[in-house]
Order: structure tokens, then sequence, then C-alpha cells
């Protein structure tokens, strides 16, 4: 027995000392960087500079749809303006982009009485003939449904009353509602606003059209009109709708990727990436969705530099351009860091797209060892509440480059007033708290740091 028992602590002392062992308490303690993570929330939340100048972007130029002239010369600001502050690099990247234009637009209910409609047309749709559409309207409540009632659909504009339940399953009534009218002989396509609150605020969107099928007109009406057309439909009403749409694509234009960092001081060839997308629906200040994320990122950067940190990695900025109609930025940045061959040299990608509301932490999209660092990691985010880490996460635009095996995180917040805002004309700036814009910012700061300071990379 005593030669057993020698034995088995034998084993367990190998077991301690071994190599995985080692690397498993290296990233599971992250606590030496307690001061500097204090240090990185304290300054955040005392900056009375941060709030005023997203205040003053948004309020100065408005929306920034892709190839409007507001976009670019948004661009143009905050390039002058990096290139005023202590970044080693601040560059752009040109990128193609689709140049969509609403033009004028109304939907007006004719019958069984007259109503304007809250509208918005549908990103990419075509536009109505000159004199518009005037036709009977047939309600249906999912694609099941229409088939159902596909006898009664020729020459309708068809409205979807679809109520919301989650963002992914309801957006694709605005994605593809257009293809499956049509495909019943409708005219065109009505759709209840993608939201689960509504004060007659319309929500625009990407829509889509597929080969083959023929193409009309798509919009969003209000979830109050949508619910209205409805009951009048199982009162036994006729219902007729005018619907006129101005809509056009024009050929692409050129806009561009902002691309902003701080070296690393020992492995400048690893970077941290982290970022939003500048562009925005052409409704709104695009407060929320998305130039919150972006200057939350590009304030996290700053940070760091006006604490005197220098982490070993570099931490980069980017704020992509056309994601909400088409992700050519973020698509143009991935082939970019393919070409130059540096998209292994992507430690971490991070990116703030759901509104910079109260920050609840990450969810992680990466491996297992990885995700083991990153929750220790934001262990270091409890006193803000921010410390919470899931499984599966990261973003539209950095989806690109995780799909070539970049770890990825998306930042989690109390997103249950997002889609109340989401792609309208009310995103804007007084729908965003200060206080929770502080904390956003050292959140993204805290994990970018640590992650692009620690001695280990992050595990793929």
């Amino acid at each position: 027995m005593p030669r057993l028992l020698s034995l088995l602590l034998y084993f367990l002392l190998i077991l301690a000392i071994s190599p995985s062992h080692a690397q498993s308490s290296v990233t599971s303690d992250f606590s030496s960087y307690q001061d500097e993570a204090q240090q990185i929330i304290d300054t955040a939340l005392n900056d009375q500079e941060a709030f005023d100048r997203l205040t003053y972007f948004v309020d100065k130029f408005g929306h920034r749809f892709s190839g409007s002239e507001n976009l670019e010369n948004s661009i143009d600001w905050i390039v002058s303006e990096m290139k005023k502050q202590p970044f080693d690099d601040v560059k752009t990247q040109e990128v193609m982009v689709p140049h969509w234009v609403r033009g004028e637009e109304s939907a007006t209910l004719l019958a069984p009485r007259k109503k304007d409609l809250p509208m918005l047309g549908l990103g990419g749709s075509i536009g109505t003939s000159e004199g518009g559409i005037e036709a009977e309207v047939l309600v249906v409540d999912s694609f099941q449904d229409l088939q159902q009632k596909a006898d009664r659909a020729k020459g309708k504009i068809i409205v979807y009353n679809v109520p919301f339940t989650t963002y992914g399953e309801t957006v694709q009534y605005r994605y593809r509602g257009g293809i499956e009218a049509a495909k019943v002989g409708g005219v065109a396509s009505l759709i209840r606003s993608v939201t689960p609150y509504s004060m007659q605020t319309p929500h625009t969107g990407n829509s889509s059209y597929e080969e083959g099928i023929k193409k009309v007109p798509q919009a969003a009406i209000t979830l109050e009109d949508a619910t209205l057309l409805h009951r009048l439909q199982k009162q036994g009403a006729n219902i007729k709708i005018r619907l006129s749409m101005n809509a056009k694509t024009l050929p692409d234009v050129q806009s561009r990727n902002v691309i902003a960092e701080i070296k690393g001081s020992e492995k400048p060839e690893e970077i941290v990436v982290l970022g939003g997308h500048i562009d925005s629906w052409d409704v709104g200040q695009g407060a929320m969705d998305d130039a919150g994320g972006c200057f939350a990122a590009w304030e996290a950067v700053m940070l760091m530099r006006k604490l005197g940190l220098s982490p070993k990695r570099t931490v980069r900025v980017v704020m992509w351009t056309n994601e909400e109609n088409g992700l050519r930025g973020a698509t143009a940045y991935r082939d970019m860091v393919k070409k130059n061959g540096t998209v292994d040299n992507h430690v971490l990608a991070i990116e703030s797209d759901g509104g910079v509301f109260k920050p609840r932490g990450f969810g992680f999209g990466g491996s297992d060892k990885g995700y083991q660092m990153v929750s220790a990691v934001a262990e270091l985010l409890e006193s803000i509440g921010s410390d919470v880490v899931n499984r599966g996460g990261g973003g539209a635009d950095i989806g690109p480059i995780m799909r070539e095996g970049v770890p990825g995180m998306g930042v989690l917040v109390d997103g249950s007033r997002y889609f109340w805002y989401h792609h309208t004309a009310a995103d804007t700036i007084d729908k965003l708290d200060e206080r929770e814009y502080q904390q956003s910012i050292a959140t993204m700061a805290v994990m970018a740091f640590v992650i692009a300071d620690a001695d280990q990379t992050l595990a793929r």
C-alpha cells in the first residue's frame, strides 16, 4: 500500500507540473491585470467628453447610407480627427458599395376608409410605375398561410402581418416577402415591421429578389397598421391600398473602411481588432446602429493611450462600411488581410453592433481553450456587471474573418429596446444613456487590452 500511494502521489505531481496543466493555469488567471482593468473602468466612467463626441457626430452628419454624401463626409471627419490623436497609423481602404436611392414614397389606405399609412421602402426594392399601384389587399400571417390562400393572391398587394418572435426568424419576411408574393401573382409586398414594439414607426432593412422570379415593390408598414388591416380582412371588408415608390438602384460608388491602430510593443505583427460599421440606413441618425459601436471601439483604443498602456500586440479599430445593405466593407477587409498574409495574425476580433446599451459581456466564437481564456479576462469586468461570456458569438462585419479561423466576440448588451428603434427614424442619440455608453467603452477596452497584452496568445 505505501508503494501504491507513493506512485499515485508521483503521478499527481507529474500532472500538476505538466505543460498542459501549466498552460491552463496561465490562461485562467488574469488577476494581475486587476489594477489596469479598474483604471480603465474608472477613467471611462469619468470621461465627460466621449458621449459629447458621439452626440456631435450624429447631430452633424445624420444618417450615413451607403452611396450617400453624408457617409463620405462623416468618414472624412473621422479620419481628420484620428490623425490628430496618438494613433501609430490611420488609413482608409477603398470599397465599392451599392447605391440604392429611396426617393419619394407613400402608402394610402383607400378602402374601406382613407388613411395614410406610415411606410418605408425596403432596401434594394424596385419602384412602382409612375402612377403607383392601386390594388386590393390580401393579409397573411405566414408563408404557409400565403400558400393556403394562393388562389386569392393574384393581382393583390400581399401584406404579411407576422408578429415578432426573434429577429433571425421574423426577418425572413423582409428578405423573402417579395419573392414569395410574386410567386403567387402578388403585385407588391408589405411587411409588418420587424419589431416587438411600435409607436407608428416603420422599420426599413434590406430585401432580396430571386433570379427568374418577377420583381415586385417591397416596403414595411407599422405594427399598428398591419394588425388593423388584418382585423379589417377578418371583418369581411374590401381593402384597397395605393402604393407609390420612386426607389431605384444606381451604379456602385466608392466608399471606405476606416482603419487606425496602435502598434504592439513586443508582438506588433499580432493583431486584436475591434469596431463596428460606420454606415447606417437612410433614416434617423444611426446613433444606436452603429455609430455608438464604432465610437465605443475608437474611445476604447484611445483610452489605452491616455492611460499610458502599451499592450504587447497591435490593437486596431476598424469602422467597416456598407454593413447594412451589402457587407462590402467586411468582405474587402477579409480579402485585404488574406492577400497581405495577416489574417492568421489576427488574435481576436471584437464587434459592437447591438446598440451601446447596458453591457452584459460577450458572446464568443472560438475554441474551448479560447473560451476559458476570455471568460477569465471577463472576470475583471465584474464591477460593472459585464463579466458574462456566452458560447457562440461574433458579428456581421467580423464574420468573414471568423470564417477564416479568427476567434470573434460580439458585445452583449441589454437588448430589450434595441428592436424598438432598429432601422427607424427613431434611432437617435436620445435613445442612448451616457453611463451605459461609458460602460460599453470600458467593457471593450478591458477585453481588448488584456488579450493584446497577455503573455499567451489566445488559443484558436
